[in-house]
């Protein structure tokens, strides 16, 4: 269904679920500092099976409801700032009933929120379809929000844009998170004040370890500015290594951090033994998508 006269939709309309996938960095590197204020970024991103819920359905009006966190449910929230983008440039006269089910931690560096921005857009194409240009309405949303349309791995560059997709073995891995929101905006801004900037990553090398099970060759170039200001990111850094996993990693702008594991069991293994030994961190066994 296009644009046309929605004061007919049924108010009781099943919702259709669906998954927003979170996302880690399998390194990242920040090459400069750009003109327009910008960064020049080089990185290996994967989606993961663990993430956000999202159900809607057709109605007159746009609406969002948020459960799991105290979020807003008006054009503050970057779902809802979506699906008016998506209604407009569609020309749709009616709305969607939008509930968003926020199982990650915030400001974490998985991408949540552009992912659930991602999905969003998605699911409106499918409820009204139209010649909308959606990776274009993405970008305008936010730099990671591209990536989650394509729903594969790939090595970002430009400021997250120019997206190359590529096949990744499947990874299983442990996510930690110590309670502590970071910014991007201060992330960013730390590391500019000590002109930390990185080489581009090598892609080859970290494919070719993930592949045998070796101690992956990458960076994030945000990791110490921020670990530096958070001694609970260092603690979880530390403590991924002290469970058996390897390659512990900041993923993003942070504070959520990775390490490797050999097998899913390993990682449910590991991720068991740190929930019980931090019981108020968010810690989570995942695999790559």
């Amino acid at each position: 269904m296009l644009s046309g006269d929605m004061s007919h939709a049924d108010p009781a309309a099943t919702p259709v679920t669906y998954f927003a996938p979170a996302k880690v960095n399998l390194g990242l590197s920040v090459r400069d500092l750009r003109a327009d204020g910008y960064h020049e970024l080089h990185s290996l991103m994967v989606p993961l099976n663990v993430g956000d819920d999202l159900d809607i359905a057709p109605a007159a009006t746009l609406t969002l409801r948020v459960q799991g966190a105290d979020l807003p449910g008006d054009e503050r929230n970057l779902v809802f700032r979506a699906a008016r983008a998506y209604l407009d440039a569609a020309g749709v006269d009616g709305g969607a009933a939008i509930t968003l089910h926020k199982r990650l931690p915030l400001a974490s560096g998985l991408g949540g929120g552009s992912s659930d921005a991602a999905t969003t857009l998605m699911a409106l194409a499918r409820l009204y379809p139209a010649g909308v240009d959606l990776p274009a309405l993405a970008l305008k949303l936010g730099a990671d929000v591209p990536f989650f349309l394509l729903g594969r791995a790939a090595v970002a560059s430009g400021v997250g844009e120019i997206l190359a997709p590529l096949p990744v073995p499947p990874v299983s891995l442990v996510l930690v998170n110590p309670g502590v929101e970071v910014s991007a905006r201060d992330a960013y801004a730390w590391l500019d004040a000590e002109e930390a900037f990185t080489p581009a990553l090598d892609v080859e090398a970290i494919l070719a370890a993930l592949t045998n099970g070796r101690p992956a060759p990458y960076l994030n170039a945000l990791q110490g500015p921020v670990a530096a200001r958070h001694a609970p990111i260092r603690e979880a850094l530390a403590a991924l290594e002290a469970a058996g996993l390897h390659s512990p990693l900041m993923s993003g702008s942070g504070s959520t951090c990775l390490a490797l594991a050999r097998d899913d069991a390993h990682a449910h293994d590991a991720a068991h033994a740190l929930a019980r030994q931090y019981p108020q961190w968010w810690v989570q066994a995942t695999r790559t998508l």
